[in-house]
């Protein structure tokens, strides 16, 4: 049996996605990679539950779980997790954005990702709430980790194989995925240059103090 790969939809993971296709040439691989697509809440319960075997999830709920070194990271703006001030109103899409809120002490509507990005750019009020954790910190944020219950060797191999190479995504892709959303390809090139996935030591101290926080939060 293939590796179940529990896939979000977001453009943050369009790079991860565009390797996995290059990447994955021949048939046989190709068969051994499968696909759930859901939210990142959902995805989080389908790790758990081993309904997939890998995939990105919230940071928040990647503590006990088997997890490797990529992650979507944010080193001061990200752009698409805003808090809209005013009434408190949490993302049912999120975890570890809603806790991220809770630990920054921001109240409002928290909104993430494409929705998020879309609303940024054109012209709308939001807080950035990765910027607002660098303000605080000085480190980046982490906001999901790339973890397996299964087929480990396998996952491993390949987000080592992911962090050491530069995935250049083809123009009728972005223009494809940039159409989808309602945005140009030129803004979505430009947001995809503030998302990095290599946890370095920094990162991997940002997530260690927000886990942290979150446990006295």
């Amino acid at each position: 049996m293939g590796v179940l790969f529990g896939s979000i939809s977001y453009l943050n993971l369009l790079p991860f996605q565009v390797y996995l296709k290059r990447h994955l040439k021949s048939s046989s691989a190709k068969m051994g990679f499968r696909y759930k697509r859901a939210v990142p809440s959902q995805i989080n319960k389908a790790l758990k539950r081993k309904e997939v075997h890998a995939a990105f999830i919230s940071s928040v709920e990647s503590r006990k779980a088997d997890c490797t070194d990529l992650g979507i990271i944010a080193k001061r703006n990200v752009y698409s997790v805003l808090l809209i001030p005013g009434k408190a109103q949490k993302d049912p899409a999120s975890a570890t954005s809603n806790q991220l809120a809770k630990v920054l002490g921001l109240e409002g509507q928290v909104l993430i990702g494409d929705a998020a990005l879309k609303h940024y750019l054109e012209g709308n009020q939001g807080i950035d709430m990765a910027q607002a954790w660098h303000e605080r910190t000085g480190l980046p944020f982490v906001f999901a980790r790339l973890c397996y219950n299964r087929h480990g060797r396998t996952i491993k191999k390949m987000a080592r194989r992911f962090a050491h190479t530069r995935t250049r995504i083809p123009q009728y892709i972005l223009k494809k995925e940039a159409e989808k959303r309602g945005i140009t390809p030129k803004q979505l090139g430009w947001y995809l240059e503030h998302i990095h996935y290599n946890m370095d030591w920094k990162a991997k101290r940002g997530l260690r103090k927000f886990l942290g926080l979150r446990v006295m939060g």
